[in-house]
């Protein structure tokens, strides 16, 4: 039993502790940036538990499982164990968690497969094929995309093939046959057993829509009373499903959104900013409390934000305000071209770390899109500072990876036929497209999976020989499933396809990566089956495969970056940088045509989803704020010249710093950290360097020895940083950086190039 200790309340303002008070009835938080969203969000469930309310009433939607977790350890460690009981996670884990059970209410069997995009689009490249239709013409990422939208706008196949605008617009795109491809699409995931992630919301709806058994009662009793996080990222079928939730007779409707309608932007997801615009016109006794007090950013980046946000004319109003009053003026660099902008950002970084001491963890530069991150990564590397790309490749994305989740996949589903086709030939086991073919023509005629196909489809001896051996291994694994836990069938999954066994034999670097890879998800499976509070995740009786298999599934993309670098400047795009701060930012190609984007240029609301974007982008700061931008920029393959972005004219004059402050900052004359290990360069006198090259001193290393990030000499070009190391082994070329070499990068076969190492 918790205590009842309401002491956190008076760790909140006036506002935020009325919001977390008032527990009856519908109510709205519109939470300004920094402004303790998260802090409301979490005493809010706090007090409802504190008061009585059985956590198990509780429903708190988040859109990544981070902030659930998060959120679950601060209550846990006012209340104990019960915040556990609380139904808290994201959209697609909640729902998944329902459908595990009721699933098979609706034609699905409860251990579904979650396809991942890899295996949507791999599923509509084959019905592409099959109905003989052109990709360059029908692009499968573009077809997953108009799925999608569909989906999310609570568009099913039939209704697609009957809607006239859809079908004109999908002629004027040359893809009259869209509607055939989504209901094949549809259909192929229903006989396999699997949804898709829209699906989990899709078939959610309809679970609840349709009400067979009274579903929807259930969930409505259940939850009484529903909170949900970022709902301006909410799309339209989202607020659909929270509706069925609430609106039953004699609900109260305990709604409690919180959300920055100025943070809106993600419309590109299908996310609807009209769905907080217009909350109040679904609940006319709605209670709106508004968090303006920035606890994050000093006053000028605060007055940039509020007169910047100014000229949407879509938005709740609001003036977001702070009690720090000092801090420095917002920095403008202009450079001539991209290049330039490249360097002179970073030798801003290098002031700033001298000056005022930043970490390099501290800093973060941001940008429209990921292609600019090039320019930005080649100069960090020359000043050897270390960096980040943040949201790069998923451990869970890599493919020796895949192919074990395949296998694990086909033991919880056999169903399954793109985990089928992932594995049938891997390792090879003579298997080809050819047998593959009549498996798949004999599972089209008779309306079974691909698996349920190898049983008695008609095949020569020796393809039925090796397609029956396929059987009895997964069938050996299907038996090890039911007698062990979770960890002993992958173990035994891995040993018994001889996996790790050939990674082992090919002895390379990569596939010994590979394999180290392998053994760290045999780790994240273990820790899984016997930590309870592995991932911050509730209890739940079964620890089996399958609830793993559904946990790795429903990762977002902020979950799945948990690369822990120390001491490196951040790289992110601006979309991925919602939710974080940093001491300093630097926000790049702030230009018309790229920020705002060039396609966004003909619609108002496209320009006002930008300004939303900008607005997020300079309230990531906290103390120091740069804009940069340059009057040049390679795009498209060829110079584009581009004015200043409208954005910086709509920031006042007085929170800016004079542009005749903003010169060229010259080199730096001491060494940075090195990208690997941390080491410092050892940084010679020309003294020293001129001994060195002295051919007496000079002493190479063997090319075996050579690796990325190491200081070398060169007896011709002098010192330099191996920026990077490609090829095999008898070919490597190095990518080496020498410091005498103005803006030219040497690549050099090592076998050749007789380098010693400095450090």
């Amino acid at each position: 039993m918790h205590n009842k200790d309401f002491s956190y309340l008076t760790e909140l303002n006036d506002v935020q502790r009325k919001a977390v008070e008032t527990t009856e009835g519908a109510v709205m938080v519109i939470a300004g940036p920094g402004s303790g969203k998260t802090r409301v969000l979490t005493y809010r469930i706090t007090h409802l538990l504190n008061l009585g309310i059985a956590p198990w009433n509780i429903l708190s939607l988040t859109f990544t499982n981070k902030a659930a977790k998060e959120m679950k350890e601060r209550i846990e460690s006012i209340v104990g164990s019960d915040a556990r009981k609380v139904w808290m996670g994201t959209f697609h884990s909640i729902f998944a968690r329902i459908l595990r059970v009721e699933a098979h209410r609706i034609g699905y069997p409860n251990d579904f497969t979650i396809y991942d995009s890899d295996d949507s689009k791999s599923l509509i490249k084959d019905i592409l094929k099959k109905m003989n239709l052109d990709p360059k013409v029908y692009n499968p990422n573009a077809v997953r995309a108009r799925i999608s939208k569909a989906k999310s706008s609570l568009i099913t196949p039939k209704a697609y093939a009957t809607n006239e605008e859809l079908l004109l617009y999908d002629r004027m795109s040359r893809m009259p046959m869209l509607h055939n491809i989504y209901q094949n699409y549809y259909d192929r995931c229903f006989r396999a057993g699997a949804m898709d992630f829209d699906d989990l919301l899709l078939q959610m709806f309809r679970l609840l829509y349709s009400n067979p058994d009274n579903v929807r009662e259930k969930y409505q009793r259940l939850f009484r009373y529903v909170l949900v996080d970022e709902f301006q990222d909410t799309n339209y079928l989202q607020y659909e499903i929270i509706k069925l939730f609430i609106n039953y007779e004699g609900s109260p409707s305990n709604i409690c959104i919180v959300g920055d309608d100025a943070q809106s932007i993600y419309s590109f997801r299908g996310a609807t900013i009209e769905n907080i615009l217009q909350f109040k016109n679904d609940y006319p006794n709605l209670k709106t409390f508004k968090l303006e007090q920035n606890y994050r950013s000093t006053l000028y980046i605060i007055q940039a934000a509020n007169e910047l946000i100014k000229n949407n004319t879509k938005q709740i109003q609001k003036n977001i305000w702070t009690s720090e009053l000092g801090g420095s003026k917002i920095k403008i660099i202009k450079a001539l071209t991209d290049r330039e902008e490249g360097r002179k950002v970073i030798d801003q970084i290098i002031e700033q770390k001298t000056r005022h001491h930043l970490k390099n963890s501290e800093i973060s530069i941001l940008y429209r899109t990921n292609a600019q991150s090039r320019i930005f990564e080649e100069n960090l590397r020359r000043a050897n500072i270390p960096y980040r790309i943040y949201g790069g490749l998923s451990f869970y994305q890599r493919k020796e990876i895949k192919d074990v989740l395949a296998y694990m996949r086909l033991v919880v589903n056999s169903k399954d036929d793109e985990a089928f086709k992932r594995v049938i030939n891997y390792p090879k086991r003579g298997i080809g497209k050819t047998v593959l073919s009549a498996l798949q023509n004999h599972s089209d005629l008779n309306n079974i999976s691909l698996y349920e196909a190898c049983f008695d489809a008609e095949l020569k001896t020796r393809p039925r020989s090796l397609v029956n051996e396929f059987i009895r291994l997964i069938e050996s694994m299907k038996e090890k499933n039911k007698e062990k836990n979770a960890y002993e069938t992958v173990n035994y999954i891995i040993k018994s396809t001889k996996i790790a066994a050939i990674l082992n034999s090919e002895n390379t670097i990569e596939s010994q990566s590979r394999l180290e890879n392998i053994n760290a998800l045999l780790n994240g499976v273990q820790e899984f089956v016997e930590d309870d509070e592995y991932m911050g995740e509730e209890l739940v009786e079964n620890r089996d495969l399958s609830a793993f298999i559904q946990h790795i599934s429903l990762l977002t993309d902020m979950d799945k970056d948990d690369e822990k670098i120390s001491n490196s400047i951040t790289l992110m795009s601006i979309h991925l940088a919602k939710g974080l701060e940093f001491e300093s930012i630097f926000v790049v190609g702030v230009e018309e045509n790229l920020f705002p984007s060039y396609m966004s240029l003909s619609s108002p609301d496209d320009i006002e989803e930008e300004r939303r974007l900008f607005y997020v982008a300079i309230t990531r700061a906290k103390s120091y704020l740069t804009l940069s931008y340059c009057n040049n920029r390679y795009q498209y393959g060829q110079i584009r010249s581009n004015d200043p972005s409208r954005f910086i004219s709509e920031i006042p004059e007085d929170s800016l710093e004079p542009m005749s402050a903003m010169v060229a900052h010259p080199k730096p004359t001491f060494a940075e950290p090195k990208i690997l290990g941390g080491l410092k360069p050892k940084k010679l006198n020309i003294g020293q360097a001129s001994k060195l090259r002295d051919s007496a001193n000079f002493k190479p290393n063997s090319p075996d020895e050579i690796r990325e990030g190491m200081r070398v000499m060169h007896m011709k070009f002098g010192e330099g940083t191996i920026l990077s190391i490609d090829g095999n082994s008898s070919n490597k070329i190095a990518r080496i950086n020498f410091d005498e070499i103005e803006n030219e990068e040497k690549r050099i076969v090592l076998r050749f190039a007789k380098l010693q190492i400095l450090n």
